[in-house]
């Protein structure tokens, strides 16, 4: 495996001043800054979009394809009980919590997505300024946590915009570039044709992942007096609709994640111990595979129920990496660990082949004292500096 020391010691510093900055989902102004100060210090030309990131490596060229290195800066709120400051923390206090005599980080965002960031960033630092047969993009985005519309959703949708953004600070900035794009026509810049999304996944590939469907169900009757048995029980329907959504099947199955996970997580009802309620409301959560669409889900719910469904976003589809593709001819390669993804990323915000893949381990995710080791964000840089030189290896072969 490569090595590539000379960018640990900086990257665990960075990820250590990006914990000490608050940066729920839609306050990542600061930690946005901050990274963009630390690349103007690397010497990297950078284009910042609302609280997003891009940069293209020094022989950007236009006419070439791109693979993407994206991870996200912004985090969930704090769980409780930490047994430290998850902003500032206390080293020595953390240990207890911590298994292993490793060296590590800790505090929020750690393992989620920080790890992945600083990894991402050492390895397009090392390749920066060397002429390869593909680009290499750096996209660091926000509200990924919350699926915001100002993230990834915003930078893939005018990506040829930003990219030429990026493309005309970097002319200016004296750099010679390939020719073969035009700066002053966004239309001239295409959106990248891979791309590897950092999540914490031991390193391993994620090579699909589910989709998120929620579904806010409403069970409508009629209010009455419950002593005279009046009315139409809204949570008779409501229950008689669950036991239809559990008994339900799908009936088709994926090689890579199987059938599709349903589950009902809250219900809510009744105003009073003597009123028959005439609405029951629950939620379903639905775990997507690449073999539906989330409306074609919808729509064969809604076929097995009195309630009223309505989904709350459509968009959060199931991804899968195409097994021809050259990301999936790397991962073979280099002989990685693959597997299907329960969780969701920014990976359904990409319209390209991706593969997601990052330190630290999604367990750790979204819990009280989260930490990564630096050991894992050592292997994670010169994995993913392998992984790129396999990928332009396996390319130019084709």
């Amino acid at each position: 495996m490569c090595t590539c020391n000379p960018y640990i010691e900086e990257s665990v510093r960075l990820l250590k001043e990006m914990i000490a900055i608050p940066s729920p989902s839609f306050h990542e102004d600061e930690v946005c800054s901050h990274i963009c100060s630390f690349l103007d210090r690397c010497g990297i030309v950078h284009y910042r979009e609302k609280n997003n990131i891009i940069a293209l490596n020094r022989h950007f060229n236009p006419a070439y394809r791109s693979l993407m290195l994206n991870a996200h800066i912004d985090t969930v709120p704090p769980a409780g009980g930490y047994s430290f400051d998850p902003y500032r923390p206390d080293y020595t206090k953390a240990a207890a919590s911590i298994p292993g005599d490793k060296d590590f980080v800790c505090g929020l965002g750690s393992n989620d997505d920080g790890a992945s960031a600083v990894s991402m960033t050492a390895a397009f630092r090392h390749f920066y300024d060397e002429p390869l047969p593909i680009n290499l993009i750096l996209v660091l985005t926000s509200e990924e946590e919350r699926s915001g519309k100002n993230g990834m959703e915003k930078i893939w949708t005018e990506f040829p915009r930003i990219a030429g953004e990026a493309y005309r600070l970097t002319m200016r900035s004296g750099s010679t570039w390939g020719s073969g794009g035009d700066s002053n026509n966004p239309l001239s810049f295409s959106h990248p044709q891979w791309a590897v999304v950092g999540e914490p996944t031991g390193m391993a590939a994620a090579t699909s992942e589910r989709g998120l469907l929620v579904i806010d169900a409403v069970a409508e009757g009629v209010s009455g007096h419950a002593a005279r048995n009046e009315g139409v029980n809204a949570i008779d329907i409501a229950v008689k609709d669950i036991e239809s959504l559990h008994r339900h099947m799908f009936t088709k199955v994926s090689g890579q994640m199987g059938r599709v996970n349903l589950n009902v997580t809250q219900i809510n009802a009744g105003t009073a111990h003597n009123i028959i309620p005439d609405r029951c409301s629950f939620v379903i959560d639905i775990r997507p595979t690449e073999m539906y669409s989330n409306r074609e889900i919808l729509d064969e719910l809604q076929a097995v129920c009195k309630s009223r469904l309505t989904a709350r976003n459509l968009d959060n589809r199931s991804s899968a990496t195409p097994g021809k593709s050259l990301l999936s001819e790397c991962i073979r390669s280099m002989g990685l660990r693959t597997f299907s993804s329960p969780t969701t990323s920014d990976w359904m915000r990409i319209g390209c082949e991706a593969v997601k893949m990052g330190p630290g381990e999604s367990s750790r995710s979204h819990r009280k004292d989260e930490f990564v080791y630096v050991d894992e964000i050592e292997n994670a840089v010169g994995t993913y500096i392998d992984f790129i030189r396999n990928f332009c290896q396996i390319y130019r072969r084709q």
